[in-house]
Parts: structure tokens; sequence; C-alpha cells
């Protein structure tokens, strides 16, 4: 029996809009101005589907019906004037919508405005919101594409009012939209990307543009919303980013000051706890396994495992006593690995064990001159740590280490590089008084991605494959029971040319 078109797409769009309010979705974006829209359907073998509002209207030929469930009618469209079908979604209204989602489908809309006006030789071809989690591409951006004649650039725009987080991650995600694009059988050639952010927010990204390969063409933007035009940023010229380093001598004296309360409290657990100053501060924390139990800072000690800390004098000691047992009954290798204490802090655990062994790592790096988050950074907490060290050559080694999944990784770890290659050009190293010994080889430093084997992001290697070939990069997977010993199941360098005379 032959399928009726017409009464298929009015079951469809019964069963969806019948019930309540509804919004339209068209190649993934929202469709403005048509909220509690009215629908009509004319008959034919492609029907025709009216849509009407008081502010606007919209006229679609149905080829077919993709997909209905009870929240969602998927359609193939027709529209004049583009030749591919298009996806129109009639999706059951949720009752109340997150002001961050509303806030980025009415960006996409500006977006659209926007490049229209900005590259009036170009045609829009696609323009979305919607999270690809296969693909690993955020909705937290709206992306598309352009076209003119036999090429096309991608695009990856964030709205205002977003997280620094977001901006920070945007040059991550657009690299993932190029190469997904490029992987697609599109007719023109993609020659690149083009990054559109609110004005005053692209500090981090023009930084981290700097350890992309010379044939990556990225085209930056800065956009305020009230502006007819996009501004488009010097990509040569830094990020101006704050970076510096303290003086050892400074972390030498402030470890002096400490030397007595030191004595005792390693003694409570002398394998698990070590003491650091704190980055950016003239501050000494007690950590045990990396979570951090006690802090020193103007003479006075506070001691907790939250924010609220108890000051520390006299017999207010068994305190600190205390903490370092419930510590000791639960986090070590065999603890139970549902336990807060336990699963706290997973990165600080696993960066003292490296600090402890860090030629578990390289064969050839250097245990006594290893040094945890230097430079310092005006950023605060940048997610990932940091270890900088030095091999048997006087090779400068970063080391980033993270114990989950993160899809950051790489340009965290790009941007900490730069900083470090920026400094040892400076001959900083040298002045500040790290190294103390050692004549350092003033070849790139080296950059290890260390994680356990099965927590690396499928699309490592992807991005890896834009970052400029002067990095030498190894990526470094652990056993998953870290805790109980490193062992290196898979060391991995990116290329040959960058790791040359490595050995």
């Amino acid at each position: 029996m032959a399928v009726d078109p017409t009464g298929e797409l009015e079951q469809a769009l019964e069963r969806v809009a019948g019930g309540g309010p509804f919004e339209i979705r068209e190649d993934g974006r929202r469709v403005t101005g048509l909220d509690d829209a009215q629908y009509e359907v004319r008959p034919g073998r492609k029907p025709l589907l009216y849509l009407w509002s008081g502010d606007r209207t919209l006229a679609r030929r149905v080829t077919r019906v993709v997909e209905v469930d009870d929240e969602c009618a998927r359609l193939e469209v027709e529209r004049f004037g583009r030749a591919k079908p298009g996806r129109l979604e009639i999706v059951r209204r949720e009752r109340s919508r997150k002001a961050s989602r509303l806030n980025r489908e009415n960006f996409a809309n500006r977006l659209e405005e926007l490049l229209v006006r900005q590259f009036p030789d170009e045609t829009l071809e696609s323009l979305s919101t919607a999270p690809d989690l296969e693909h690993s591409l955020s909705g937290n951006y709206a992306r598309g594409w352009l076209r003119r004649g036999k090429q096309g650039w991608a695009i990856l725009a964030a709205a205002p009012g977003e997280t620094a987080t977001t901006m920070d991650g945007s040059l991550t995600y657009g690299l993932l939209w190029l190469d997904r694009l490029r992987g697609r059988n599109v007719t023109p050639i993609v020659a690149g990307l083009r990054l559109i952010l609110p004005a005053e927010t692209s500090r981090m990204t023009v930084h981290r543009l700097a350890g992309l390969a010379a044939d990556v063409a990225v085209e930056l933007y800065e956009w305020q919303a009230d502006e007819p035009l996009a501004r488009r940023m010097d990509t040569n010229a830094g990020g101006n980013i704050a970076t510096w380093l303290v003086p050892r001598r400074q972390s030498e004296f402030l470890h002096e000051q400490v030397k007595e309360i030191d004595a005792r409290i390693r003694p409570l657990a002398p394998e698990a706890i070590d003491s650091a100053v704190v980055p950016g501060t003239r501050q000494v924390a007690w950590r045990f396994h990396g979570l951090e139990f006690a802090r020193w800072s103007r003479g006075t000690v506070r001691a907790g495992l939250g924010p609220r800390r108890t000051p520390v004098s006299g017999e207010s000691w068994s305190e600190v006593e205390r903490l370092v047992a419930e510590l000791s009954a639960h986090r070590h290798a065999e603890g139970d690995h549902r336990h807060p204490l336990f699963r706290a802090s997973r990165e600080r655990w696993l960066e003292t064990m490296v600090l402890a062994d860090p030629t578990r790592i390289d064969a050839k790096l250097d245990p006594a001159l290893l040094y945890s988050q230097v430079p310092a950074f005006s950023a605060g907490d940048r997610g990932v740590l940091d270890l900088l060290g030095v091999n048997a050559e006087g090779r400068l080694a970063v080391i980033e280490l993270k114990a989950d999944e993160n899809l950051q990784l790489v340009f965290q770890a790009v941007d900490y590089w730069l900083r470090v290659r920026w400094h040892q050009q400076q001959g900083d190293f040298e002045r500040y008084g790290y190294f103390p010994g050692r004549t350092l080889h003033p070849g790139a430093p080296l950059l290890y991605l260390v994680a356990p084997g099965l927590r690396f992001h499928s699309a490592l290697r992807t991005l890896a494959r834009y970052l400029s070939p002067e990095i030498p990069i190894c990526r470094v997977g652990l056993n998953e029971d870290w805790r109980r010993g490193l062992r290196v199941i898979e060391r991995e360098w990116r290329n040959a040319r960058a790791t040359a005379g490595i050995g």
C-alpha cells in the first residue's frame, strides 16, 4: 500500500505539536519569531508545510518524514534557492528553557547576519548550536561553514556571556570542527578555520595559535554585538599572557621558615606527606598523597580538609594528627575506591608519584631537578598539573599530568610549553637559579603528556596533527592502577623531526 506523504506528515505534526507549544529548528538552529506558531499542510507529492505567527512566516516542501517520536518530528525539506535538502525539526517546547540555550540560539541568528555582512562574497551553508557528541563538538559554540566557489571556511563562534573556559577552549573545538568538515564529502576545499569571539576574550587563543603548524590557516575575529562588523585580530602579536618565574631562593627561604613545623608534620606519615610552596603565594602547604590538609601563612598554620580550616597552636596539634590518621586509613593504594578521601585530588596524587620518580616517565629525566608549576600564572588553577625538569643532555622537559580524560589537555599543555619556551629563550631559568650546575640545551623543550592509558581522549591524535612540528610531544600511557606504582604501558613520540637526537 502506497504511503500518503500528506497524511504521514499530518500525523507526525499532530503527535508532536498537537498537545502543546512547540518550536522550529532548521539545520540544527532554532528559528526565532515562530514561537506559538500555527501550521497548515497543503497536499501534494511533496506536501507544503506552512508555518506562521504574528512575527514571521516559513514555508518548506517536505520530501520525507525522517523520524518522529513524542518529542520531535524530523523532516527533510526543500528550500528555494538551495540545491541540497535541509533538515527541519518540530520540537515540543520545554516548559522552562535554560537561559544559556536561549542565549546561544539567539546569538546564532545574530551571527548569521554578521557573516552575511562580513563575508558578502561567500555563502553560509550551515550554522548550528546543537552538540555532536560523536565527534566531540560542544553545544557551547555556534559552528558552520562558508563557501565561495571551490573553497570553504569552517566557522566557530562563542556568544557573549560564555565562561572563560569556553572562550579558552574555542581553538580546540574549532580545529575539531575543521577536521570534521575536511573528513566529510563536501565539494569545496576547506581552506581553514575562522574563530569569532566576543570583544576582549581572545588573548589566550592568540597565545595558543603560536603552537600551530605554519600551514594551518586560522583567522581570529573579535565582535562587539552592537557593531556591524567583527574586527580581525593580529595573530602574530602573541597573547600578552602574564607569566613569571619566582626566584628559586624565595622558595628555599619559605621552606627554611617552616623547617621546625615541617619536622613535626612529616614524621606522622613520612612516605605520604610532602610540602610545597603554593604557586603565586608566600605560603607553604602540606599534602598527603597530593591532598592538602595544612597550610602555613604569615606564621600561622591552619589545618583541615575543606575551605574551613582551624588555626593550629599548642595542644590543637592533635587536630593535625587526627587528620593524618584519617587520611592514612583511606588514602592509600589498597583503600576503598568509593571513599571521598581516596577519590579526592587524583591529579595531585599522581603528581607526587611522578615527582618521587620521574625516571618512570623517561629514564633520562633527572630526579633531583624537577619543579612543580614553574612558571607561575596569573590565571590561577589551569585544571592540568605541570612539572618542569631536565634530562641527561640538558634538554628541558615539560610534563603535563591528567588522571582523567580531558579534551583540553593538548592545548593546555601547549599553552604551558609556549611559556616555558619563552622563559628559556630569555635565559630566565639560569637567571633565577633553576637547574643549578646544569648547562641547559638550547633546543625546544620536550613535552610529555602523561595519563592512565585508557584516559586519553580519542581526539588527542587529531589535535596533535595541527601542532607545530617543532614541539616534540611524547604521549605516555600509565597503568590504570597507578596508585600501586607507576608503570608505562605505552610511550609514543609524535614525529621523528622534533625528537631527533633525543635518544
